[in-house]
């Protein structure tokens, strides 16, 4: 490793080669924008082993910054310049959108909804449109249009093989960044910080809402390594 370039609550950035940079997962756990935070030993390398292998699913449909690994808990990614959005594509209604609009837990989207955020602790993340992230100078039309197709087809990917696992995906979160020549990527992770993913049979939850919720950090971290075990066989 070279040196740290950047460090969020669960993620650091250290420099590596050339345009590569060295993405670590930290232990740390978080919700409620960052005010509760705990450590859960071990999820560091959980996250990368899972953020690796749906990365290497997806590539091929879409492109992204992951490499490879440089560690249990590093991968190796292209350096991006993120941008500060969050994606979120819907599948099954639950969290946020059942508390903002007339839509009921459960409801399925079809097609699949997908919504973008301003990523801030501070403002609670609110809500973007195309002429908010066009007036504050995130990404224009074009690109935002672009980014819903990459989430429709990252969703063709990841919606099937997790079908095929016994799991539903209820939704998830990409974050892109560009490359220098301005080409768009997806960046960041894939893990169950990042997506809702309940048992198809009981509606066990598998993902960070566990967390939220409140249950004992062993059965958070035996619900990720879980999940990994199963999306592994």
């Amino acid at each position: 490793m070279g040196d740290k370039l950047a460090e969020g609550k669960t993620k650091e950035v250290w420099s590596y080669e050339g345009d590569l940079v060295l993405l670590r997962f930290k232990d740390s756990i978080t919700a409620g924008d960052g005010r509760r935070k705990d450590i859960l030993e071990g999820k560091g390398v959980l996250n990368a082993q899972t953020s690796a292998l749906l990365f290497r699913l997806i590539e091929g449909r879409v492109s992204t910054h992951y490499v490879g690994m440089y560690d249990e808990r590093s991968m190796i990614v292209k350096k991006l310049k993120m941008i500060p959005v969050e994606v979120v594509l819907r599948n099954i209604a639950t969290g946020s959108i059942i508390k903002r609009l007339p839509i009921k837990e459960g409801e399925r989207f079809d097609p699949p909804v997908v919504e973008f955020f301003l990523k801030s602790d501070e403002l609670h993340d609110p809500l973007l449109n195309y002429h908010h992230m066009r007036y504050l100078r995130l990404m224009t039309k074009e690109e935002a249009e672009e980014i819903e197709r990459i989430m429709y087809r990252v969703n063709e990917v990841l919606n099937p093989f997790l079908e095929s696992k016994g799991l539903l995906l209820y939704d998830f979160k990409l974050e892109f960044g560009r490359t220098n020549q301005g080409e768009l990527k997806v960046g960041d992770e894939i893990t169950l910080d990042s997506m809702r993913v309940r048992d198809a049979a009981s509606g066990r939850i598998y993902d960070k809402d566990l967390y939220r919720s409140g249950a004992p950090l062993d059965m958070v971290k035996k619900s990720y390594a879980e999940f990994l075990a199963k999306i592994s066989r």
